[in-house]
């Protein structure tokens, strides 16, 4: 059997449009027992599909965009269930490659009385395989954006490459780079993540962070603050969960999306769920702040 990843066996047809999006990221199976059940007692999970990056790229696919998801998955049940569900959001995924010698990766949810807790099996993971080669298929020349997050650069060291790739070699040409800061603690301490997630972020055009990170990761959770810390951006967006959103242009005043009233069924993953807390303009038919249109939903991270 070959080692090296091969293209994921999905047709495409030829001759169509240029991607105006391209995420990129690791997407796992989600293992769930029944609400209020912890993990050790259950006798049943659900099973469903998880990921920051294609979450994005799968809700602006609803918006009537094209899309496409860059990732790596397993030679296993479990990834091409998850090859099969972001294509069925609309989302291109011949960018997505097959790897025969790595795993999909897995995640599980713990509900408890004190909240949800969330085990990875992530470790070695395909898409933690990825690196700069991911971004220099021809099939992604002409994007409008690439999206990434902060996790893909806490998956292993050449996934951080493709990022730091991604956000300075910028090998994509023309393409507007969406950062969303997104730490998660299980996988770097706050003291390791904040220099290298503020050094990506400030490369980048459009910055996406909670408040909440903002303050671990960098001691503030003021906007404006925020926006000090980070003068490289054409935009920042600073998200305060079920209150709203803030965007910071470079040379316009900030502005303030209230968020919409939801019922929250499930608090952890919520990202991987609904539709991204905001998102450029560039890819919407209204625009505010510096090219930022801003739509808010709740969540909370863990």
């Amino acid at each position: 059997m070959p080692t090296d990843p091969r293209p994921d066996q999905v047709s495409v047809p030829t001759g169509r449009p240029p991607v105006e999006v391209a995420a990129v990221g690791e997407t796992m199976v989600v293992l769930c027992p029944a609400p209020g059940e912890p993990l050790e007692h259950a006798e049943q999970v659900a099973v469903s599909v998880g990921g920051a990056e294609s979450n994005v790229a799968g809700y602006l696919a609803r918006l009537g965009h094209l899309t496409t998801w860059v990732s790596r998955v397993g030679d296993d049940p479990f990834g091409r269930a998850v090859v099969r569900h972001v294509a069925a959001t609309g989302v291109r995924v011949d960018q997505v490659l097959v790897d025969p010698a790595a795993p999909t990766g897995l995640y599980l949810k713990d509900p408890g009385a004190d909240g949800t807790a969330v085990h990875y099996y992530r470790a070695g993971s395909a898409a933690s395989r990825m690196d700069p080669g991911a971004l220099a298929d021809p099939g992604l020349a002409g994007a409008r954006v690439l999206h990434l997050s902060g996790i893909t650069a806490a998956l292993s060291a050449s996934c951080r490459a493709l990022v730091e790739h991604a956000v300075v070699d910028r090998p994509l040409a023309g393409a507007l780079v969406s950062f969303d800061v997104n730490h998660r603690a299980r996988l770097w301490p706050a003291e390791q993540a904040a220099p290298v997630l503020r050094d990506l972020a400030d490369r980048c055009d459009l910055v996406f962070v909670g408040q909440d990170e903002a303050e671990t990761l960098w001691g503030t959770a003021d906007p404006t603050a925020v926006r000090r810390l980070l003068p490289g951006p054409r935009t920042v967006v600073v998200k305060d969960g079920a209150v709203g959103a803030t965007a910071l242009g470079r040379d316009a005043e900030p502005v303030f999306v209230a968020a919409p009233r939801v019922a929250v069924v499930e608090p952890v993953g919520a990202a991987t769920r609904s539709p991204p807390a905001t998102w450029p303009g560039c890819c919407a038919t209204s625009t505010r702040c510096g090219g930022c249109a801003s739509v808010t939903w709740s969540r909370r991270r863990r």
